[in-house]
């Protein structure tokens, strides 16, 4: 256990340039929280050592404890849960997961942090995110995500992503409709984190990125715990990829708009998670789930049949999944 002893842990994965970018903006905006009792670590997955990330954090913020992985791309999962562990050794309370493509309103810390305190029945928060245009540098209202939504089917997305966001409305809503967490702002409750863990691994590391995080939601969501999004804590994110809906015409649409690599590994950890949780799925929900599944086969079958290379590493990896 460290020396001195933080309520909370701030994790960040660096990545060769694709991350230098942000940290201008990310880190003064996480630097200048009004909550002060928290230590920030980062795991750099960078090809090279001497990278932009290492060079501007060492000459600007040396206090941030960044481990660089000899060249390895560890994936999200696998270098968050080392960072968790690190937090878990340490004797903190809270886990804070945020991607460095991002800018906090300066309140966010405390938002959240008072939120986990008040309420033991949360095993996890996220922030209310809002879209960030970096190349035009502008803030936007729209929702990039106020949490993780479960839908019929065994199926997650971003709740109300790509719609307005209205101060003036009611935001009960946001609140209640989410089981956990998106990945990119999420805050856990370690000792729940510590009851839903299999094989020291948070995370499933199985899935190297995407959909890690659904997982880990429905893994505290099946476990008995709550998760809310806290609407008046505030972050602008620049998301690489991203939906604009929920109906399976606007799902495939927006298809386009992301990379190869992302549609593999979304692809194949969805069929990991249907795996997992098979057992456990209502007959209605199983039909569900058979139906979707129908739906993409056709899909990729006319559109994107490199995915039925997936069906290949799902085959060399399924004596490792852990069937719930």
């Amino acid at each position: 256990m460290e020396n001195n002893k933080f309520k909370i842990y701030i994790g960040f994965i660096t990545y060769n340039k694709n991350t230098a970018k942000y940290l201008q903006y990310f880190l003064p905006s996480l630097k200048n929280q009004t909550y002060k009792d928290y230590k920030i670590i980062a795991i750099d997955n960078s090809l090279e050592e001497n990278n932009d990330n290492k060079i501007y954090l060492e000459k600007n913020y040396p206090e941030i404890e960044l481990k660089w992985q000899s060249g390895q791309n560890l994936g999200f999962a696998k270098a968050y849960n080392l960072m968790i562990s690190q937090a878990v050794r340490a004797g903190a309370e809270y886990f804070l997961a945020l991607n460095s493509d991002m800018i906090l309103e300066s309140n966010v810390l405390e938002k959240l942090v008072n939120e986990l305190d008040n309420n033991k029945e949360l095993g996890s928060a996220t922030a209310k995110t809002l879209k960030w245009d970096f190349v035009k540098q502008e803030k936007t209202n729209i929702i990039d995500s106020c949490g993780i939504k479960l839908l019929p089917g065994l199926r997650f997305v971003d709740y109300r992503e790509g719609m307005e966001d209205n101060e003036n409305k009611d935001n009960k809503n946001y609140e209640s409709e989410i089981i956990g967490p998106s990945g990119g702002s999420a805050i856990y409750r370690l000792s729940a984190l510590e009851k839903v863990k299999f094989d020291k691994q948070y995370f499933d590391e199985l899935m190297f990125m995407y959909k890690e995080d659904c997982d880990l939601a429905y893994r505290l969501f099946l476990s008995g715990f709550k998760s809310k999004c806290v609407v008046d804590a505030v972050i602008y994110h620049d998301r690489s990829s991203s939906g604009k809906g929920e109906d399976n015409l606007t799902v495939m649409l927006n298809r386009k708009n992301k990379s190869k690599l992302i549609k593999q590994l979304s692809f194949l950890n969805q069929q990991i998670i249907f795996i997992k949780y098979w057992r456990l799925q209502s007959f209605k929900n199983k039909i569900a789930i058979i139906w979707f599944e129908f739906k993409m086969l056709v899909f990729i079958l006319l559109f994107e049949k490199h995915l039925f290379e997936q069906f290949m590493n799902l085959g060399r990896i399924k004596n490792k999944i852990i069937r719930y």
